[in-house]
């Protein structure tokens, strides 16, 4: 947990999706598809390693992914994908999503994501997530990605609340120290309870008497996952 002033309520919380909201083992579904078609092993990563990092920002489009991946995979494409979505969405961590669920009206909630072009529809369709918080931002569609702080700072001014007036939480230290670096407290996931455990510590928190509010931040912001 940060260790920022108390000076400010938490006004807002903000959390990750793949490792927190929903859970993502690696299905190992580039090696099983490299041993499948005799490809070295690493291959499929060698092979799309710039279209992952560009698909994470929304500089390549779903039909760029596939026609790249169709040079190496040939008529396979079509069940690769659908085998890599599958090891993308996981399942929903639904002891985490009730507990987003109940936070409002206590406090305003938010998503932010390091996604990946196709991502949008499909956890929609999956999990409803942007039905769940009142902002949602993903990477490629900010077309900035953790831990870059016009991030975390899009997501606030959308919120409508300071860096200050935010918690996030995420389960890479990366992206944690990231939040903190942008001005936000932040909570670093191991497990619902923790989780759980240090937000309400920070929500249950009260600001000294007189204590000023603070403004909303100011952006011109705008597969992780995805990315074997």
């Amino acid at each position: 947990m940060t260790s920022q002033s108390k000076a400010v309520k938490i006004e807002a919380v903000i959390f990750d999706i793949g490792g927190v909201l929903e859970i993502t083992p690696r299905l190992g579904v580039n090696d099983a598809w490299e041993a499948r078609l005799g490809l070295p092993a690493g291959g499929i990563g060698v092979h799309m390693g710039d279209v992952w990092a560009a698909g994470m920002i929304g500089a390549v489009t779903e039909q760029d992914v596939e026609t790249r991946l169709a040079a190496l995979l040939g008529p396979h494409t079509g069940d690769y994908l659908a085998d890599l979505w599958k090891e993308y969405l996981g399942t929903l961590n639904a002891e985490l999503t009730a507990y987003l669920r109940g936070l409002r009206p206590r406090c305003r909630t938010g998503i932010v994501s390091n996604s990946f072009v196709g991502a949008t529809a499909r956890e929609q369709a999956a999990y409803g997530f942007g039905d769940l918080v009142d902002v949602l931002v993903y990477s490629h569609e900010a077309g900035v990605a953790k831990p870059d702080p016009r991030i975390f700072h899009l997501a606030c001014e959308r919120l409508g609340v300071a860096p200050g007036q935010a918690v996030f939480l995420d389960d890479h230290e990366p992206y944690v120290e990231g939040a903190r670096a942008a001005g936000l407290h932040a909570v670093r996931f191991h497990h619902n309870q923790q989780a759980i455990a240090e937000i309400e510590a920070l929500l249950d928190r009260r600001p000294p008497t007189g204590a000023g509010q603070a403004q909303p931040a100011n952006s011109t912001a705008g597969p992780a996952r995805l990315n074997p």
